[in-house]
């Protein structure tokens, strides 16, 4: 049994990356069983270094987040090379001896096989969003957006927001070249980004800290789209304090963009009883069209930044306080 001699005690077999690098892996937690690639060779280097689940952050082996399909695929290479070194040293056991004797008796053996073993060779699946990490430069790839990343751990909310923001910045300073009045709906579709930028991640938040919050009201339906509303519920569930980072002129600014955003979603940007009553603009003329600047969209990036990371970090400190 050569052949199989040869194969030794274990069987190496690598995992082939798909056409973009990528590698599947799958969170072993039952509850979850989240489905992600990543690139070997970005992001942290060594041996034995655990992975995260970028969807539930359950924390193992890497060797625990291999795919179903991957195990399957394993199963039958493994079973192909045992089976071809099986077949092979019996193919050698093979013998044909002629009739010969009064009797003319003879004798033969003869190895034969339908087929070798099949493969079950699989595809990776193809995903949402791409993230390289700011912490530890892992590429990696989910559905949705908001993440952990599979290698450092650190959660992705505060670098989608801010890659968001450039995104924003950018569509005001293309929109400068162009008439006014595509102008003037670029601008205004860029502060409704802006708002929905920090909106999402707001609510993301809530819902990775929701087992910290003081109420039974439900923190992942918290809503960021009016500053003053989710000042309130956020002290009424955390004790965070979300305008204790930035200015009062900066708040004040960013608390009135917010509304005139609320305008140009709800009233075609039609200046009502409501926006004059909260916001005190007195710029603004009742029933005329709210004046919305591209200044204006790209100061707020600022204190939305400064709002994000003064949330992100007061969050972390109710974590850590477990």
């Amino acid at each position: 049994m050569d052949h199989l001699r040869r194969l030794g005690n274990s069987i190496s077999i690598p995992i082939p990356p798909d056409e973009n690098g990528f590698t599947g892996r799958e969170c072993p937690n039952s509850d979850c069983e989240g489905y992600f690639k990543i690139e070997f060779g970005t992001g942290f280097k060594g041996k034995g270094l655990p992975c995260h689940c970028p969807y539930c952050g359950h924390t193992a082996g890497h060797d625990r987040f291999m795919t179903k399909a991957q195990v399957e695929y394993f199963k039958s290479v493994a079973l192909r090379r045992v089976t071809d070194a099986f077949y092979e040293d019996l193919k050698k056991l093979e013998f044909d001896h002629r009739p010969s004797g009064g009797l003319g008796i003879g004798m033969s053996m003869k190895v034969k096989r339908d087929g070798p073993t099949p493969i079950h060779y699989y595809r990776e699946k193809r995903l949402e969003t791409e993230v390289v990490c700011s912490s530890c430069t892992l590429r990696y790839s989910v559905y949705g957006v908001f993440a952990f990343c599979p290698d450092c751990g650190q959660h992705n909310s505060l670098q989608i927001l801010a890659k968001n923001l450039d995104m924003v910045e950018k569509m005001v300073d293309l929109a400068a070249g162009i008439e006014r009045e595509l102008r003037d709906k670029v601008t205004e579709n860029a502060l409704e980004n802006c708002v929905s930028a920090f909106d999402g991640f707001g609510r993301e938040l809530c819902r990775l800290y929701a087992r910290k919050a003081r109420s039974g009201t439900k923190p992942e339906e918290v809503s960021f789209q009016n500053l003053d509303v989710a000042r309130t519920r956020l002290l009424a569930l955390f004790g965070v304090d979300l305008s204790a980072k930035v200015s009062v002129d900066d708040w004040r600014g960013a608390t009135k963009s917010f509304q005139k955003r609320h305008l140009v979603a709800h009233k075609l940007g039609v200046v009502d009883r409501s926006y004059l009553a909260k916001t005190g603009d007195s710029g603004a003329v009742l029933g005329r069209k709210i004046l919305i600047g591209a200044d204006e969209v790209k100061r707020l990036a600022k204190p939305i930044r400064t709002l994000a990371s003064g949330m992100l970090a007061n969050l972390q400190e109710l974590g850590e306080s477990e």
